[in-house]
């Protein structure tokens, strides 16, 4: 927690572009190097792809897509998804419907998405990189993408992400050919997305669940990412729920079982914000949006109400009182993911 809120003089004193203040108090922060200018939050989609099995809730296709138009006419301007969220691209296409209802992306308005194996495949060959790109081209109702990750690469080895013909030659091509612009990694695995980063071929790296209150396992990924000058996004602020919904509601940190002490350590942290009448959630989404290295946070978002308070939860004044007291319970390394 030591860099989390930390000057924007530090920030230049880094090399990275001096964020950029909306009316709303959100920021805009340059991606890297990129050249691509996102808000420090981004409308996360995986809840809108209606996946009860993992959320534990359902959203409709009306509610999803009022969410999207929600977020579109707000300050803020990056949207992530995936061809894989849902069992036949339900967030994309949920997207898709809002962008078409408005009339066409907002000026400014980044979309980025994964690349998937087919729903219930392993195959994750260039071929399939390639189809998983078009059908997303097709659901969202774009010619192009600004931004295309590669997604969770810990489900094949490296040497066959890598290898010739593998999903990581195709990304390449695509950006080549000029059908996106820029190309990510994202997923989980730490040692994983490592290997990837250093490959020097991205240009942007997704990490979600290990940079939080409770885990801050991300941290040297995010350094060496930084290094390079690229793009940082980090996902799941709120460790699945359990730093918004707190560890009553929700037992679990990143959609599993942890060991207890991750669950106690969040109950005193739920007790320490109350003390200084700051709600858990804005304590969860500042610590990562105030970090110098990160350029954008994705917050998932199952209804409209949720985008305004979210923004809501940004405007919220942190003492530095409750980041020392925070800092101190911080679970050990031991008990982070990897």
């Amino acid at each position: 927690m030591r860099r989390s809120h930390l000057e924007t003089s530090e920030r230049q004193a880094d090399g990275v572009s001096e964020d950029r203040t909306t009316a709303s108090g959100l920021t805009r922060r340059q991606l890297g190097s990129t050249g691509l200018e996102v808000t420090s939050v981004c409308l996360g989609t995986s809840p809108l792809a209606d996946m009860a099995f993992l959320y534990g809730y359902g959203v409709d296709e009306q509610t999803a897509v009022a969410t999207v138009a929600a977020a579109l006419d707000s300050p803020i301007n990056f949207i992530d998804t995936s061809n894989g969220y849902g069992s036949s691209g339900e967030s994309e296409h949920r997207i898709g419907l809002a962008i078409a209802q408005r009339g066409g992306l907002p000026d400014g308005s980044i979309v980025a998405s994964k690349v998937d194996p087919a729903h219930g495949s392993q195959d994750f060959s260039g071929a399939r990189v390639r189809a998983s790109f078009q059908e997303s081209l097709e659901r969202l109702g774009m010619d192009r993408l600004p931004l295309l990750y590669l997604h969770d690469p810990e489900r094949i080895s490296f040497e066959d992400g890598i290898a010739p013909g593998g999903p990581l030659e195709a990304l390449v091509r695509l950006k080549d050919d000029g059908l996106v612009d820029h190309i990510g990694v994202a997923g989980g695995q730490l040692d994983v997305m490592q290997k990837y980063v250093d490959t020097g071929e991205f240009d942007v790296v997704l990490n979600h669940n290990r940079f939080t209150l409770l885990d801050q396992s991300a941290e040297a990924l995010y350094e060496s990412a930084a290094a390079k000058r690229m793009g940082v996004v980090n996902a799941a602020p709120y460790g699945g729920g359990m730093l918004v919904k707190g560890p009553d509601a929700q037992p679990k940190y990143a959609y599993g079982q942890r060991d207890d002490t991750i669950r106690r350590r969040a109950t005193e942290m739920m007790a320490a914000c109350a003390r200084h009448d700051v709600p858990l959630a804005a304590a969860a989404l500042q610590f990562s949006v105030a970090d110098p290295r990160i350029h954008s946070t994705v917050v998932g978002m199952s209804s409209p109400e949720r985008v305004a308070q979210t923004l809501e939860l940004l405007a919220v004044r942190v003492p530095q009182g409750l980041w020392d007291e925070l800092r101190s319970l911080a679970p050990p390394r031991e008990y982070w993911l990897e």
